[in-house]
């Protein structure tokens, strides 16, 4: 399990993190809101714990932006705020948990890893991102509700995109995901991601399947999506 763990508290940080780490939890550090949305564009984690005061970009407002750019990891919120109105609050900027200061590292853990089972539950037949619903079970793909119309593999790769968003997928990677170690001609990956970006984003008005020229393939959220018209 991956988690990253916000607080501009570095003496909080450090034990919360040693503590995760000695339980065999991987965890990343971040001091602010903007680190942390920085951190999310760039990973993938498996829950994300922040603390609600941060300097720059509070907890609050980096849970709103991450769920506005498609973000679906849990979020426990870590805070000496512990009226009903600030949990309320916290509940509503997308927060899926929320531990008042001070804690029981235990029951932080015990916290944590019920948020990664519970999603992980959820993830052997649904796949999520921003817009887009795949049930991986019946092999269908839907971006705001509206089906898409996929080849098995066009699926496959979408499936592939969206486990692996919003980090970048190589071209060799998507091969290996679909022909293994005997791939057909270098023609086949550009049709079949043609086919896609038909499906995925030619009826909507933002794009959300990005070429970066020489390295790979992403999914990134509509709001902050730029077409790239480059040949697969």
């Amino acid at each position: 399990m991956k988690v990253l763990v916000a607080d501009d508290d570095a003496n909080i940080l450090a034990g919360i993190a040693d503590f995760l780490e000695w339980r065999g939890i991987d965890a990343d550090c971040a001091g602010t809101g903007s680190q942390v949305l920085e951190l999310c564009r760039q990973n993938r984690y498996d829950v994300l714990i922040l603390d609600v005061m941060m300097p720059r970009l509070d907890g609050l407002s980096a849970c709103e932006r991450l769920r506005e750019e498609g973000c679906t990891t849990p979020i426990l919120f870590l805070t000496a705020l512990d009226t009903l109105e600030d949990k309320i609050r916290g509940f509503q900027a997308g927060a899926d948990d929320y531990l008042v200061k001070p804690f029981a590292m235990a029951e932080l853990v015990c916290r944590v890893e019920a948020l990664s089972q519970r999603i992980s539950r959820q993830k052997l037949r649904k796949l999520t991102f921003g817009p887009l619903e795949l049930d991986v079970e019946q092999g269908t793909a839907t971006r705001d509700g509206v089906p898409l119309a996929l080849t098995p593999l066009t699926f496959r790769i979408l499936r592939h995109l969206v486990a692996r968003a919003p980090r970048t997928v190589s071209r060799e990677e998507l091969e290996h995901q679909l022909w293994g170690s005997e791939p057909p001609s270098s023609d086949a990956l550009r049709s079949h991601l043609y086919q896609l970006r038909m499906q995925l984003d030619k009826p909507f008005p933002h794009p959300m399947l990005e070429t970066k020229r020489g390295v790979g393939f992403r999914l990134v959220a509509p709001a902050t999506g730029v077409h790239d018209e480059t040949e697969a």
